[in-house]
């Protein structure tokens, strides 16, 4: 479902797609955090946070909040954890999910701009999580060195998305997954496109996996679901 969400939210202009999961947050709910399978991944992109307790960490595009009990696992507490995405409706389930800790706190804002004011010093984000975010940005590769510099030296940045499966056992896991890319970019009735929805999610998330990496000095890279889901983490070098 958050494969989804990237490639729709591509496709759409930012009012459209605040109205659209609007209307779908308690489904896309549901979907995020009970589906087989999603919920140990979610505990796996935390644990790639390199997190200790006392840390603070940001997730850019938290969605219904899904992850961010898990982070709150992670820095304990003493720690904070401030999850940011731009629409309404999906932030008032998330707010709900986590409204029993005091130290976790829901934004409302773009990730490629997050509106971290409230923290003192900027340095003090220990670790950025981003899962299926960097395939509805116009510039990921960008929005990740953003990200590095959010952290600092030392500091870790963490993505995990959707993309085509690499496995031996690829070729009917890619026909599903483009089908379900297909069927959830506007017009759905739309059969060919003169450049393919799955293969522009596939470039973006290839950017900005490639830019984690060169931008990192310790890489942790790993696959998921089918080979369909990427993961991977970086600690950017010490100063």
């Amino acid at each position: 479902m958050d494969s989804l969400r990237s490639t729709l939210e591509a496709r759409m202009e930012p009012e459209d797609a605040q109205a659209f999961y609007g209307r779908w947050a308690r489904l896309y709910d549901v979907i995020a955090r009970r589906t087989p399978g999603i919920p140990a991944l979610r505990r796996r992109a935390a644990a790639a946070c390199q997190l200790e307790s006392g840390d603070t960490v940001v997730e850019m595009g938290c969605g219904t909040g899904a992850n961010l009990p898990y982070l709150r696992e992670q820095v304990g507490p003493e720690g904070t954890v401030i999850g940011i995405d731009f629409t309404g409706p999906v932030l008032t389930r998330a707010r709900a999910l986590t409204s029993e800790y005091d130290n976790v706190h829901v934004v409302r804002g773009d990730a490629t701009r997050p509106p971290l004011e409230g923290i003192d010093d900027e340095a003090s984000v220990d670790a950025v999580l981003a899962t299926f975010v960097v395939g509805m940005l116009a510039d990921p590769a960008g929005a990740v060195d953003d990200w590095c510099e959010l952290v600092g030296p030392e500091g870790h940045v963490v993505l995990a998305n959707a993309a085509r499966s690499e496995a031996w056992y690829a070729p009917p896991v890619n026909a599903v997954f483009r089908a379900i890319v297909v069927l959830s970019t506007p017009p759905t009735t739309k059969l060919r496109y003169e450049n393919e929805p799955h293969l522009r999610l596939d470039k973006k998330i290839d950017t900005a996996h490639a830019r984690l990496r060169e931008r990192s000095v310790a890489v942790a890279d790993e696959t998921h679901v089918f080979g369909v889901v990427r993961l991977t983490g970086g600690r950017l070098e010490a100063s």
